[in-house]
């Protein structure tokens, strides 16, 4: 105890003696026996107020024994089902679990992982998930290890389907990684389809490339047969010779796309040789075969590098085709071959092809800029008109991210240079406005549009208002040494303007199939009645298998600007989907389709190679499932995870308040008592 603590005390005491003194000894002539016993009480009564404000403390040493931790972490997936070591995984971790003396010196926790990582519950594993993520796993035990000595201990097959690479991951100083190995380390003979590389969209009666890469692990020399099917029709096939030499193959193909929707195909490799893992010799892939032949048609009075600019970056797309004329020649032309019109800085010879536009209801780009015939144009349209001058000015872009009607990447758009236009007040006289890009003049930017699409029930009308374009390409291909982005950028927009679809209020964008154990991701956006993106709508989406009860319903989640819902472990097959907004009763329907793929199924033994990568990457050694008591005495013997004892000092009160405040009650009620009893009150 403190001596300050000692000297409040006895200064208490003597306080208490003092104030009883004074009080009833003092000058008193009369002191009876009662005298003495109220005394007694009045002392006990401040004598303990005072001990309570006082509230001296002691130091109390505590123990406590801090055990290091030891951590299971076991692969849940269903590729330890397919080396049939489940039964072996479970009795493993059930001997660590119950060993009393790894109970003596470790804190014990268990986890599964697949895709994710779980704390274990009571349940028994089991082993059907579709996904491993062996990086995820250690970099989330990773964040939550504390500062404790750990030993971790991977109980897996080393085979990863998901995620980063581990094989060079790193742990922290203070633990200590134990990897064991699930499954047979021997290397059988097998022949499989080891990747396919093929676009998911193709034109109608184009043709469009397949790449699959084969692999081959064994000895001896082996012929093998790769086949791709249509349905139970072969397609392409081609004989293929491995060695232990030569251990892959890559086969290159075209094939033909002559029907509209989606074409599932098999690519399939067999060889009379017996091998223990034939789920990986195929693979099934789709396209979507779509027909998006689009004519262009660009018009204009003047020559300008603009034109072959607009013309090389749509055509990088093979379906369209931009047909450039001079408006002198425009009534010459079918305006019916064309899908799309574009008039470049139009004047009043553009008067029939304006009239052509509004008879036919076609969608068209204005592009204006240091030629144009303003008056002409301001009576020639009715969503814009600027005031005419003699001056030009220097237009910059500013990306809008909130632009919703299709997705477009900001490219760079700040380092761009400025297009020129006519100097004047510009004037947007309808309100179904789409701008993708605003205008930045002298360093201010303006809620004006460079670039914007108007649409009028089913007409769009594309405008942009600058020309030298040309320089927006010369200056992408400078900094990124392609002309790509700026294409596909023109190619969005030029796709969208093309589009003869209705707009809709609801709208649904998906993936026409997917791989099976492949996240199915699905995203909507909802309208209001003035096409205003509407975050507060409630979107509700129900999906059902073909030939089969399943069903699933689920709400969409909002997110910046749009709903989304996420989808795993979907079942090979073909479904329907309806998305409905409640509150309107609008809905869209649809089907995708999801593709027979168990990536688990891919391997026919445990990867030791990177687990024993893995363990010498944290300074450690692979154990196998039957080294379990080399593995626990190890554990045991590691002064690393030995016990530690400290001792915790603390401050506790010398009496405790409660019986403090108790006393001070019935010393208290003991005075009035007496007093009352021998009427001194």
């Amino acid at each position: 105890m403190p001596i300050t603590t000692i000297l409040y005390i006895t200064l208490a005491a003597i306080f208490a003696l003092g104030f009883v003194f004074f009080a009833y000894f003092y000058k008193s002539k009369h002191k009876t026996r009662n005298t003495y016993f109220l005394a007694i009480f009045r002392f006990v009564s401040i004598f303990t107020l005072l001990l309570l404000i006082i509230n001296p403390k002691v130091q109390k040493a505590e123990l406590e024994l801090v055990k290091p931790d030891l951590i299971l972490v076991i692969d849940g997936s269903s590729s330890i089902k397919e080396l049939k070591k489940e039964d072996s995984v479970r009795l493993f971790a059930k001997a660590l679990l119950n060993n009393e003396k790894l109970q003596e010196q470790f804190n014990i926790s268990e986890y599964i992982f697949a895709d994710e990582i779980e704390l274990k519950g009571t349940e028994e594993i089991i082993f059907n998930k579709t996904r491993t993520n062996i990086y995820n796993a250690l970099n989330s035990l990773k964040k939550l290890n504390s500062t404790k000595p750990t030993a971790l201990l991977l109980i897996s097959d080393g085979n990863t389907t998901y995620g980063q690479d581990y094989e060079y991951f790193k742990l922290k100083e203070n633990t200590a990684l134990f990897p064991i190995l699930v499954g047979d380390t021997t290397s059988y003979l097998d022949i499989s389809v080891s990747a396919l590389n093929v676009n998911r969209y193709a034109f109608l009666n184009n043709k469009f490339p397949v790449e699959v890469i084969l692999n081959y692990t064994g000895k001896i020399p082996v012929q093998a047969n790769f086949e791709i099917r249509s349905g139970n029709t072969i397609i392409f096939k081609q004989s293929v010779q491995f060695s232990k030499e030569k251990t892959s193959a890559i086969i290159t193909t075209n094939l033909t796309a002559n029907q509209i929707g989606t074409k599932i195909y098999e690519a399939k490799i067999s060889s009379s040789e017996i091998e223990k893992n034939t789920f990986n010799n195929s693979r099934k892939f789709a396209v979507e075969v779509i027909d998006e032949k689009t004519n262009i048609l660009l018009i204009s009075d003047i020559s300008h590098p603009d034109l072959g600019a607009l013309k090389k970056a749509i055509e990088k797309n093979e379906q369209r085709h931009v047909e450039i004329a001079s408006v002198n020649e425009y009534s010459k032309l079918d305006i019916s071959d064309y899908q799309l019109l574009i008039v470049y800085q139009p004047n009043n010879k553009f008067n029939k092809a304006f009239e052509d536009i509004q008879d036919n209801k076609m969608n068209y780009f204005i592009i204006t800029g240091g030629k144009t015939d303003w008056n002409f144009l301001n009576s020639s349209q009715k969503y814009f008109n600027q005031d005419i001058t003699g001056q030009t000015q220097d237009l910059f872009p500013v990306y809008n991210d909130n632009y919703l009607q299709f997705q477009f990447e900001d490219i760079g758009f700040n380092k761009f240079p400025p297009l020129e236009n006519y100097f004047g007040k510009l004037n947007i006289t309808s309100e179904n406005s789409n701008v993708l890009l605003y205008q930045k003049v002298e360093g201010i930017i303006t809620a004006l549009p460079l670039l914007t699409i108007f649409q009028d029930n089913e007409i769009k009308t594309g405008v942009l208002f600058g020309e030298n374009i040309w320089k927006w390409r010369a200056e992408t291909f400078r900094t990124t040494e392609s002309f790509e982005a700026f294409d596909d950028f023109i190619g969005k927009y030029i796709q969208y303007l093309s589009s003869t679809k209705k707009r809709n209020r609801l709208t649904v964008e998906l993936e026409p199939f997917y791989l099976e154990n492949e996240s199915i991701s699905i995203t909507s956006q909802y309208f209001d009645k003035n096409y205003v993106f509407n975050p507060e709508a409630i979107l509700n989406i129900y999906i059902n298998k073909s030939e089969s009860n399943f069903k699933l319903e689920a709400q969409m989640l909002p997110q910046t600007n749009f709903y989304s819902a996420v989808f795993k472990d979907l079942k090979a097959g073909d479904y329907n989907f309806t998305v409905k907004e409640e509150g309107s009763g609008i809905e869209r329907n649809g089907k995708f389709s999801v593709l027979e793929f168990n990536v688990e199924q891919q391997f026919s033994s445990a990867n030791f190679q990177k687990m024993d990568f893995l363990a010498s990457n944290n300074s450690s050694k692979v154990y196998m499932l039957s080294e379990q008591s080399l593995l626990i005495a190890k554990l045991l013997e590691e002064n690393q995870f030995l016990p530690v004892q400290k001792i915790h000092e603390k401050s506790v009160p010398l009496i405790n308040w409660k019986f403090l405040l108790i006393l001070l009650v019935l010393s208290l009620s003991a005075e009035w008592f007496t007093r009352k009893y021998f009427g001194l009150i």
